[in-house]
């Protein structure tokens, strides 16, 4: 994000805090997680699969073979095999964990669920080093977006969870989203943090002795 959406974030942060002795505190991130297990099963159970498809239809692949060395029949050992079936499972799992390098397929191939657990639970570690119990009253609030998944979290405090059901935030959230799905990340995020500021307002009103105690910038990971 370049400096004037920055500069938007920030000034939604303040506007919103206004009215609130709530803190908002937004985090923007690149991926939430490498997913490198999940390549690694993908490229593990394509290794199975075919090794498991020679196993059961072996002469298809052994006639290949036989053509490629120059099409001379072969009477393949009990060695030979084994050695076949490993170097095709080898073969197999290299190529499949190398094509998923090329992020756009690795993210394609993480199921949803996965994409949408990990989200979370990085929203909840940010959470926790940014805004958890440092706010005077508890009454700290994160917005995250992680931008590979296309996913996003608002997680709050537990003053403020004690009064605000989490379905409160499905506008906030949706009103966000609906931007950010069009490209506009930064007033998508400047909008979800107003929505936010609205809520935290009717629960938590600023008091005349609130101060700013956590930043109001944008935090990048």
């Amino acid at each position: 994000m370049d400096d004037t959406g920055r500069a938007l974030v920030a000034a939604a942060v303040s506007e919103a805090e206004a009215g609130t002795s709530g803190e908002i505190v937004v985090v923007l991130a690149d991926r939430s997680d490498g997913y490198s297990d999940v390549a690694l099963l993908w490229a593990v159970g394509a290794a199975f699969t075919a090794m498991s498809v020679f196993a059961a239809f072996p002469l298809p692949f052994l006639d290949l073979w036989d053509r490629l060395i120059g099409g001379w029949g072969h009477e393949w050992t009990t060695g030979e095999l084994a050695s076949m079936v490993i170097a095709l499972g080898l073969v197999k799992f290299l190529a499949v964990l190398l094509v998923q390098q090329w992020e756009p397929l690795k993210f394609a191939l993480i199921p949803g669920p996965a994409k949408t657990m990990r989200v979370h639970n990085q929203a909840v570690r940010q959470f926790r080093v940014g805004a958890e119990r440092r706010t005077t009253g508890r009454t700290g609030v994160l917005i995250y977006l992680s931008m590979k998944e296309h996913r996003a979290e608002i997680v709050a405090d537990e003053s403020i969870a004690a009064k605000v059901a989490p379905e409160v935030w499905g506008e906030a959230m949706g009103d966000m989203l609906s931007l950010i799905r069009k490209g506009a990340v930064a007033e998508g995020l400047a909008v979800g943090v107003r929505d936010v500021g609205f809520i935290l307002a009717q629960h938590f009103p600023r008091g005349s002795e609130d101060v700013n105690e956590l930043p109001d910038r944008l935090i990048e990971v």
